[in-house]
Formats: structure tokens, sequence, C-alpha cells
């Protein structure tokens, strides 16, 4: 039975804080839209109409609703599955089966990982069969997004069973160090899925291919050429088959780096503006951005198992919530919970640094092009395309955007504009074949 204690109050108060945090920074964004969200910006004339900004409001609105319900309802049940009993009966049950700490630790953690995610899938399917349907994005049919679930719960149950597994062992093994090897393992799986991923992993959902456009592909190859840039693959993917959004990213390490064009991009762009936005790619790779990213997340690990190393043989950790006995497994789903809902509160930092290394990626693209306005254009088209919301609230900005906000990110392009080439034309390059 849980005991009412400070540590369980604490536990309670960080949960609900967490929470509460989310969905009124949801309903701040949402208020401070409608307040400000009318009048197309002078500097996005001629890419959006008031018409499609009024289509933008409401679908970034209809987006925070289901969004705040999703989160309310998802965080209640996951407390429910801790506060109820539940968990001590199921721990009862492994204990009575005699399975082991890896095997019980493995279906101790995974289950209640399982109702978690079986409670989010009817927000998911309103939101691509309901949301997207209604504002012509979604391109998925019922048939394909059960597939995608499973193969990505595949997916997840693989790598949850690589990471888990070993985990336990070591803890069982060396109790005073598993956090430092516990550490290397995580890492080297981690670094091994960052390089993995483009290969094996993407192309289960989605076909990549070489750039069909033997005009773009010259242009592409020629641009990279006269500035001794070297990226073996710069591919197109077949976005279209589950949505109209726009995109380009980029991925991997080593010889698996690549950028990769959604076709949803190529189809509705000029090639002056796929050059732009294939140059902000680029720059994400020589300013190194994916492995300063994940050393990064080494570190914040590193410090997580270093902090859960020194609490979780504590005996209150577990009779505050009802367990007899000190499980090692138990003891990571509970700490698990604390980190997940404390590093909530660092998400400004991680979004700082991320927002910074767009601005990076934007001025790389600027001195890689000459110019910043196929950038502008593009970036302007995007916000047209993907109905994205001009006017966020800054701290959900701060909390939420891995991106600068669009009126911020093209002002600071058209003010390196004016400083290195005059002024630059906010008139929206035109699609052409030979563009």
């Amino acid at each position: 039975m849980i005991q009412v204690n400070t540590l369980f109050i604490a536990f309670l108060t960080l949960y609900i804080s967490q929470t509460v945090c989310a969905v009124v920074m949801e309903r701040l964004n949402l208020r401070f839209m409608k307040k400000h969200g009318s009048g197309v910006p002078t500097s996005f004339e001629g890419f959006i109409d008031e018409a499609t900004l009024a289509r933008s409001n409401a679908y970034a609105a209809a987006r925070s609703r289901l969004g705040t319900v999703q989160e309310i309802m998802g965080q209640t049940v996951l407390l429910a599955v801790i506060v109820s009993g539940f968990l001590v009966g199921l721990e009862g049950q492994i204990q009575q089966w005699k399975l082991g700490n890896i095997a019980g630790g493995l279906l101790f953690l995974l289950v209640p990982a399982v109702i978690s995610a079986v409670a989010e899938l009817p927000f998911d399917y309103h939101e691509t069969f309901v949301i997207e349907q209604k504002y012509g994005f979604n391109r998925s049919t019922v048939r394909l997004w059960v597939t995608d679930h499973v193969k990505s719960a595949a997916i997840a149950l693989f790598l949850f069973v690589v990471l888990v597994s070993p985990l336990i062992q070591i803890m069982d093994t060396a109790p005073d160090t598993w956090w430092f090897w516990g550490f290397l393992v995580v890492s080297a799986v981690q670094v091994l899925l960052v390089v993995l991923y483009p290969v094996f992993i993407a192309p289960l959902f989605n076909k990549f291919e070489p750039v069909r456009d033997e005009l773009l592909a010259k242009k592409i190859k020629t641009l990279m050429e006269d500035h001794g840039v070297r990226v073996k693959k710069i591919l197109q993917m077949n976005a279209e088959v589950r949505s109209r959004h726009t995109n380009a990213y980029f991925t991997g390490l080593g010889r698996t780096k690549q950028v990769v064009l959604y076709d949803t991009l190529l189809e509705s762009h000029s090639h002056q503006e796929i050059l732009a936005v294939l140059a902000h790619e680029l720059g994400h790779l020589k300013c190194r951005h994916i492995p300063k990213q994940l050393l990064l997340f080494e570190a914040s690990l590193l410090a997580a198992l270093f902090a859960t190393r020194q609490l979780i043989n504590r005996p209150e950790l577990y009779t505050t919530f009802g367990f007899e006995s000190a499980r090692p497994y138990v003891g990571l789903f509970l700490l698990g919970i604390v980190w997940q809902k404390a590093g909530f509160f660092l998400k400004p930092l991680y979004m700082a640094i991320a927002r910074r290394y767009e601005r990076e990626a934007d001025d790389f693209s600027l001195r890689f092009i000459g110019s910043s306005g196929p950038l502008l254009a593009a970036l302007k088209r995007l916000a047209a395309d993907n109905l994205s919301n001009l006017r966020p609230h800054p701290l959900y900005v701060w909390f939420h955007y891995s991106h600068p906000p669009l009126l911020e990110r093209t002002a600071r392009l058209e003010k390196a504009e004016a400083a290195t080439n005059g002024p630059v034309s906010s008139e929206p390059h035109r699609l052409e074949t030979g563009s």
C-alpha cells in the first residue's frame, strides 16, 4: 500500500507540476495565437493570405486541444498504474513465477509501457484521420497506419530488450559500478542506432532513392563540388504516401551520413529554394551538430545513471510505493519517472542549443548559396504548405521549439542579407522546371 510520506508528496508534486505546466503552456500558446494571430505579417505577403492564416490558426488550435487532452489522459493513466497497487501486484506475480531479475525486469518495465502506448493510440488515430485529414495533409490508410505501428512496436521491443537486459545483468554483477558500465552499454547502442538508422530502420517505413530530377541533381552536384562538400547520399523520400507535409533532414554518422528531401518538398519548391534547404542541412553536417547533440545526450545519461545509483538502494524508495523488497528494475522504473518529469524543466536548455544550431545552419546556407533570398522563400512557402503557427507564445517556444519561430528566423535572415548583399526581395520564387 502507498505510504503518504514526504517522499510520496514530493513525487506527486513533481508529477502533477510537470503535467500542469505542459497543459498551461498549451493554453497560453492557444490564447496568444488567438490574440496576436490575425493579420498576415508583411514579410509573408505573397506566400500566405488571410484564408491560409485562418486555416493555420485553426489547425494549430485543433492540434493543441488534442494534445492537451492526450497529455492529461496519458499522465492520469500512468499515475493510476503507479499508485493503484497494480505494479505491486505485478511484482508479486513475477516473484511467484520465479522469473529472475532479467526476465522479471523486462516484464515489469514492459507492462506499463504497453499500457501507456495503448492509451495513446486513439489520440494518434484521431490526429491522423480526423485533424490531418480535415486540413488536407493525411495520405495514409488505416492499413498503413496499423502496419507502421506494428513495425514501430517491434523495433521498440527489440531495442528495449537489447538495452534493458544487459543493464539489469550489470546491476546484479557490479552493484557499485553498474552505472558506469551501464552507461557504456547504453551509449554504444545509442551511437550504433544513430549510425544504422538510415540503413536499416528508416527504409522499413519509406522508400529512399537518388533525386529523380536530373537537372536538380546536376545543380546539387555542381554546387557541392564548387564548395568542396562531399556527401555520398542526397536522397528523396516518398513522404507523400503518408502526408502532404514538406520537410528535409540530415541523419546518420560516418559512412551512413545522408541528406533526405521529402518528395513533397521537391514537388512544391523551386530548384533555388531546394538548394537553399539542402545547404541548410549541409550546415548541420559541416558544423557537426549530430555528434554535438549526441555528446550532450550522453552527458545527461551519465548524470542520470550516477544519480540513480545514489538513490536506488534506499529502502524508502520501495516502501513508499508499496513494494516489500528492493528490486533493481523497480528502482529503475520509479527513478526513471522522476528523471522524466524533472527533465521536462531542463527542456529549455536543450531547445536553446537546438535553436542555436538551426541559426548556424541558416548562416551556412547564406554563405553557401551567396544569398538568403532562396532560403527565405523556402521557409515562407514551408510555413504556408504546413499551416505553421506564425505567432507562438515565447514561453512555449522556450520549452518546445527546436527551431526559431518563423517570424524571428526570417527577420534574422533578412537582416543578414541586407548587411551582406543589400535588401532582399520578398517576392516568392515561381516553381519552374528549369529554375
